[in-house]
């Protein structure tokens, strides 16, 4: 019992530190951001573009293809469930405010943690093991600047951007098969979307993306810095990294949507 409650205690007191690392990274992060040129040692520019091909624009395609698959099992789901009701007209309202607001920054997040957070964290984990890290501090140059910052601009601003591209490609796959199912023109079906979904509702989503992308790249770093034990840490690490990443991810949309809609 006693060795129970000291684990216990152990992880607790490990996770409440790992959360103030978070914090202290994502500050000093942004520190040298916004004050890097003015101290000589401006955050890489060819470094934060390399960042955001990986990111977003060699996802592109994943995403394509599993937003327009989304898109369209929402507005299946939703007519068969209408049709119940006999208002199975009304199903543009259901599928333009859920792909919007949850449904695209979610699964955009889900993908991007499994897919760019993973790397992150095995990219660092490497570096950790090769002492790379060490080695760049004792060269003068700040890691965090040289690592951290760069990753985390790219993914503020590819995230959002890939989340707005989801809304597009899931609403696109919605749109042609209500237009088959319910015999309705894709015009039809673009108006019912200009009445129901507002700028609020796309920024909504994205919104949430950007905070995604500050916990997918954070959590992506601390389990990368914290790898040890050769090839076998650096998996275990990198799969912690992805768990983590989107149990933050859900938490973080649940704690969201409540606020939002309770305001």
């Amino acid at each position: 019992m006693f060795v129970t409650a000291e684990n216990i205690g152990r992880r607790v007191v490990g996770g409440v530190a790992e959360v103030g690392l978070a914090a202290a990274l994502f500050f000093e992060s942004l520190l040298w951001v916004f004050t890097g040129a003015a101290r000589h040692q401006p955050v890489r520019i060819a470094a934060v573009l390399e960042q955001a091909v990986e990111v977003g624009i060699r996802a592109l395609p994943i995403v394509f293809v599993l937003s327009f698959s989304i898109g369209t099992m929402v507005a299946i789901q939703g007519i068969h469930s209408l049709r119940i009701f006999g208002a199975e007209s009304q199903v543009t309202f259901g599928v333009a405010l859920s792909v919007t607001r949850e449904f695209a920054p979610l699964i955009t997040g889900i993908l991007v943690a499994g897919r760019s957070g993973s790397a992150l964290a095995a990219r660092l984990g490497t570096m950790k093991i090769n002492e790379e890290i060490s080695a760049l501090t004792v060269m003068g140059i700040n890691p965090v600047r040289y690592l951290v910052a760069p990753a985390l601009i790219a993914m503020l601003i590819m995230l959002p951007a890939l989340t707005w591209f989801a809304d597009v490609v899931a609403l696109l796959g919605a749109g042609l098969y209500i237009a088959a199912d319910l015999d309705l023109s894709f015009t039809a079906y673009l108006d019912q979307l200009r009445a129901v979904c507002t700028v609020d509702d796309i920024l909504h989503g994205v919104g949430k993306s950007a905070l995604f992308a500050v916990l997918i790249t954070l959590v992506g770093v601390i389990n990368g810095v914290q790898v040890s034990g050769g090839a076998e840490g650096l998996g275990r690490l990198t799969t912690r990294s992805v768990v983590h990443a989107i149990s933050a991810i859900v938490i973080a949309d649940m704690i969201f949507a409540y606020l939002a809609t309770k305001a």
